[in-house]
């Protein structure tokens, strides 16, 4: 793969990474107000009354991997250790700024502790990129493994993207299984039709079906190597991740409460669709990825509410889980207004899409 392509992986992830910071910091960007205080006040206050070791990690954790990317994506033009400096003066600037804007919403309190907790992981993060960063991300064996396994061509990039933002659709509890683009949730509308029982089996079956389906074509064709056993084995670890999700979020007791009829049959049913869909020719199998993302999408919002997600959802605080889910929810309900688009933009050469 060309250096340019490298080099667009890694802008693509550090900006990406960027806007989950700033949703996240921001969440739930609502109720903007001026409470008429001074927004640098927070600069020189003392140490906080409540704060937790959790609190501490989650601030240094949240951006160590922006420190990583930045650094990765300065040490091109750069030496490495002027691309660390200005990494962390980046990761400081964006928090001190994220800090401000939080003077203005009425569920967010700056603080001073967290700045510093952020410009360490920066600080971190950025070391490691500086060091390692080129290496991993555009010369390393990862960057051989993805030349060797991934398509070359316009898009592939924001593919591998796409894919990423796919498993992490998983981790929202919210969401119906492989069912994403809800905009009632986002917008929060009310349901367009009452709850049925046998009906939201045969819906659960259907967005499962169509979903994996969708999403298992994106995944394969990327890939121009062991597409279907790898693109196989990122299915299973998207259920994995599922599973996963609801026994961090909900308790282990509800680990596998999502498996019901209707997803057992979908991921059946879906599975068996997208291997055959997988020996199409290329422009087959992008109308069909097209097609099979509408549907999905249709009936995740015209589906009812599920009383047993709702139930559990009611046992569940979020707290400290608060901002994550912001995030995964907000992914989860663009993610195939993000994909359609792709699926119209991406041009593998024509010499590797003839599979």
């Amino acid at each position: 793969m060309a250096n340019g392509a490298r080099t667009h992986l890694t802008l693509y992830l550090t900006g990406g990474y960027l806007l989950l910071i700033i949703y996240a910091s921001l969440y739930p960007l609502a109720g903007w107000h001026d409470s008429g205080g001074d927004p640098l006040a927070f600069l020189g206050a003392g140490w906080p009354r409540y704060y937790t070791g959790f609190d501490l990690a989650t601030n240094i954790v949240a951006y160590l991997p922006f420190g990583f990317l930045c650094a990765a994506t300065l040490r091109r033009p750069l030496a490495p250790v002027p691309a660390w400096l200005l990494a962390t003066l980046c990761g400081g600037a964006l928090s001190l700024a994220l800090e401000l804007l939080q003077n203005y919403l009425p569920n967010r309190v700056p603080s001073n502790l967290d700045l510093a907790c952020n410009a360490t992981g920066t600080l971190l993060g950025g070391w490691l990129g500086a060091r390692w960063g080129a290496r991993m991300l555009d010369q390393g064996r990862l960057a051989g493994l993805r030349r060797q396994l991934m398509m070359n061509g316009y898009g592939v990039d924001a593919g591998v993207l796409l894919a990423a933002a796919w498993l992490m659709t998983q981790l929202s509890p919210e969401s119906l299984l492989f069912g994403s683009g809800n905009l009632r949730q986002m917008l929060d509308l009310p349901p367009v039709q009452p709850f049925l029982a046998a009906r939201f089996v045969d819906l659960e079956t259907l967005i499962a079906a169509a979903g994996l389906l969708a999403a298992g074509l994106v995944i394969s064709m990327l890939l121009r190597r062991h597409a279907r056993r790898l693109t196989l084995a990122l299915l299973l670890f998207a259920v994995l991740i599922k599973a996963a999700a609801h026994a961090l979020f909900m308790g282990p007791v509800l680990a596998l409460g999502w498996i019901t009829p209707g997803n057992s049959l979908g991921i059946g049913v879906g599975l068996v669709l997208w291997w055959s869909a997988s020996f199409l020719s290329f422009p087959l199998q992008r109308a069909v990825a097209a097609l099979a993302l509408l549907l999905a999408t249709v009936m995740v919002n015209v589906a009812p509410e599920n009383p047993y997600l709702l139930n559990a959802l009611h046992l569940w605080n979020p707290g400290q889980f608060l901002n994550f889910n912001g995030l995964t929810r907000l992914v989860s309900s663009l993610w195939p207004f993000l994909a359609l688009p792709w699926l119209m933009i991406y041009r593998p050469r024509k010499n590797e899409s003839d599979y």
